[in-house]
């Protein structure tokens, strides 16, 4: 059998008996069953099960587990959450090649410190290289050198394996539920927010979309005492803020007696924008946390003459995160949606683009990949 590695992909099976035979489950998402397992007593030649993108979202089970190199850990993982950030890679954001998902919770299997291994742990995303000027003045997360997981030039996380360096790793306290531990990484994205701007109790505060970043960014906002109103386009979604005695509104035909002083922009779409810079007050500020493949036209003019500040805000503190989530004081229980076993990751995928849909997690098996399921197990109802 003829083994190739086509630029920027895993191993493909070419030829025989395993050639790999695809499944069309929608338009442009395969599943790749090629037979593939582990060599016995190594994880060095195993074949992992995963979802990988190159143009079509496909499951593939001959994808290599990664070796970690000096300083990096070997991550069994655990749980992953599908985020707004996975959906638009599908849809062509940043170019990316490989296996997506950067949301996770895993355990330690391998690393050159011993000290790490068997640990449970969640990860942050940018991988930078130590060296360059940005990393020296401590802001790692915009080295020009980086990779991102899941993102940009980095495999990540929908998959059996994931390969981080131990500094960007984290420990998940014994006493935080699995599911819990997922939410990490977006939660540490919304404290980014209280970083970047000093909210105070005195102002008016309006958080745009009703998303899973929406709704963990309101509930930030809400610890920091001030006037807050959530506005989103569902009634479902809005009521979980509605139990936590959060101010909400429908988007639809929405007009506030007087604009806000911050508008904290997560509704994921280009017209989100345009509703923040309605929204916000002259010298008021605009924090933008939507990406997405689209362009946004803006009109600069009106930014100038209102003197309003745009604040782009992407990743955040870690530890901030998880001592809110061991406090309770962040709900995320009722924002999963679905559980979906990851050999169902193409159908979990599918299930998180519906309108209306919150957090989708796929579940990942304790062992590595020796082949699909059935095709026809392929339809079965997922966990819920």
């Amino acid at each position: 059998m003829d083994h190739r590695r086509a630029p920027g992909r895993g191993w493909e099976r070419i030829g025989g008996a395993g050639r790999a035979m695809p499944i069309h489950v929608r338009p442009g998402w395969v599943i790749m069953n090629s037979g593939g397992g582990c060599l016995e007593g190594s994880r060095k030649g195993c074949a992992m099960l995963g979802l990988y993108f190159d143009g079509e979202l496909k499951l593939r089970d001959d994808l290599p587990v990664p070796e970690p190199g000096p300083g990096e850990a070997l991550i069994k993982v655990m749980a992953a959450g599908i985020c707004h950030t996975d959906l638009e890679i599908v849809r062509g954001y940043m170019d990316f090649k490989g296996i997506p998902g950067h949301e996770f919770v895993g355990v330690v299997e391998k690393s050159d410190n011993p000290q790490w291994v068997g640990k449970r742990v969640v990860g942050e995303i940018n991988c930078s290289c130590g060296v360059c000027p940005m990393c020296i003045e401590g802001r790692a997360r915009h080295c020009p050198q980086r990779t991102t997981l899941g993102i940009s030039g980095r495999d990540g996380t929908f998959a059996e394996y994931v390969v981080l360096p131990l500094a960007n790793l984290h420990l998940v306290p014994d006493t935080m539920p699995l599911y819990t531990a997922v939410f990490v990484e977006p939660l540490a994205a919304c404290f980014r927010i209280t970083e970047q701007v000093h909210v105070t109790p005195r102002m008016k505060v309006a958080v745009l979309g009703d998303g899973k970043l929406g709704l963990l960014a309101a509930q930030v906002m809400r610890l920091t005492g001030c006037s807050l109103v959530a506005i989103g386009r569902y009634p479902h979604k809005l009521k979980i803020l509605d139990r936590l005695g959060i101010r909400t509104a429908l988007e639809e035909g929405y007009r506030p007696e007087e604009r806000f002083d911050l508008v904290v922009e997560c509704t994921g779409r280009p017209e989100g924008f345009r509703l923040a810079r309605d929204l916000v007050k002259p010298a008021g500020i605009i924090v933008q946390k939507s990406t997405f493949v689209e362009r946004v036209d803006l009109d600069i003019s009106r930014l100038v003459v209102d003197e309003v500040q745009v604040i782009g805000s992407r990743c955040g503190p870690f530890q901030p995160a998880i001592r809110a989530l061991m406090r309770g004081l962040i709900n995320v229980q009722d924002l999963i949606d679905r559980r979906f076993p990851l050999e169902m990751g193409l159908q979990a995928f599918e299930y998180a683009m519906r309108d209306g849909s919150l957090k989708v997690i796929l579940e990942m098996r304790t062992y590595p990949a020796e082949g699909l399921r059935k095709p026809g197990e392929l339809e079965e109802e997922p966990v819920i």
